[in-house]
């Protein structure tokens, strides 16, 4: 997933920065689109960084008997 959506960032990029006319309503929707790529791309980073603890064994918590 994370393969696809650097893909399509890149192509959006291309089109910005390419030295052709488009219609400005073209123009917005692309930047916004490559803002919501560039946030879910961060997402996703984000969380595979955070680990969730395994099943029954949370930190701080001990058998209480």
């Amino acid at each position: 997933m994370k393969k696809i959506i650097r893909k399509v960032r890149d192509a959006v990029q291309v089109v910005l920065l390419a030295p052709v006319k488009l219609p400005g309503k073209v123009l917005g929707v692309l930047k916004y689109v490559a803002l919501g790529l560039g946030i879910l791309e961060t997402v996703l980073e984000e969380d595979e960084g955070q680990e969730s603890p395994p099943a029954g064994k949370e930190e701080g918590h001990e058998g209480a008997e």
